[in-house]
């Protein structure tokens, strides 16, 4: 038996998960985890230990949280779906379950993976983790400079030394960071010829070219432009119900945050300062300015 498919929902959180593993025989066994790079490797102990060789793995996409356990699951030849939530929240809501705790959501994940059979998820290349690593902690870096930029208006005489060191050590880590980013690109020939490729396009820099690489990555992923979109989350979303439309179409929203905020001031750019853009952008002038933005983005 312990050669038949199991199948896995994991309910991922800050910090720990809930996993849920539904037998062949139809019972269930559960365990939680701390979600660190320990419990991760405890996890495919757990499994390895009890002869769970043979798993489909469902975890929904909850950005940062998720992404370690999965590459990590993927690593150990697991097969492993990384689906949007809203598809287990429809799922949940189909099967009457009116109950939400942790472990309760990873039980339904699992019974969602045997039913539905999700698409396999395959992990980024190395080299793209370790780029995206470092751009979610730029992005960090970056957040804090402005945060402290911002206490500057307002701090006593006291606090500004220490405001201005930090500063400055923020400063100086950025651009450390900013050159790690680039001899990771330049050391890889096919990832220098894409970023090349993304800054030859108006209003995209280094700084938009790393997010976007360690994004999109080394494979051909997206069969067109639009399916990009959607993964960013800047396809415009339309809302109805029955007769009424409520409003004019927005942005979705529903992907990639990083991206839609490394593409923002490019976009801006684009509708600005090239001609393609502006008359672009002037065909679209009657729609949103969100739905403009995200037109010219696809």
């Amino acid at each position: 038996m312990e050669h038949e498919l199991h199948y896995i929902g994991i309910d991922t959180a800050k910090e720990k998960l809930d996993v849920d593993v539904l037998r062949p025989d139809g019972r269930h066994r559960t365990k939680k985890f701390a979600n660190t790079t320990k419990g991760h490797d405890e996890l495919v102990s757990w499994l390895k230990g009890h002869k769970i060789d043979h798993a489909h793995i469902y975890i929904e996409a909850t950005g940062t949280y998720m992404e370690p356990v999965a590459e990590c699951l993927y690593d150990a030849g697991y097969i492993v779906s990384v689906i949007n939530p809203a598809l287990g929240k429809a799922f949940a809501q189909s099967e009457g379950l009116r109950n939400k705790t942790d472990t309760v959501d990873a039980r339904m994940l699992a019974e969602f993976c045997r039913q539905k059979r999700p698409a396999a998820w395959e992990a980024p290349h190395p080299l793209e983790r370790a780029l995206r690593a470092l751009v979610v902690r730029h992005q960090a870096l970056t957040d804090m400079h402005t945060q402290e930029l911002n206490r500057t208006e307002t701090a006593r005489e006291v606090q500004r030394p220490s405001i201005d060191a930090h500063l400055l050590w923020l400063e100086a880590e950025l651009k450390r960071l900013e050159k790690q980013i680039k001899d990771l690109t330049d050391d890889d020939p096919d990832m220098k010829h894409r970023r090349k490729l993304l800054e030859s396009i108006p209003g995209i820099g280094e700084k938009t070219s790393a997010v976007l690489l360690a994004y999109i990555g080394l494979k051909d992923r997206f069969a067109h432009a639009r399916q990009f979109a959607a993964f960013a989350g800047l396809t415009p979303r339309r809302y109805e119900s029955g007769s009424s439309v409520r409003g004019a179409s927005r942005m979705s929203k529903a992907g990639h945050v990083s991206l839609r905020r490394a593409l923002y001031m490019p976009a801006m750019v684009a509708t600005s300062k090239t001609e393609w853009g502006r008359a672009f952008r002037d065909r679209l002038a009657a729609c949103s300015g969100q739905v403009i933005l995200a037109t010219v983005l696809q």
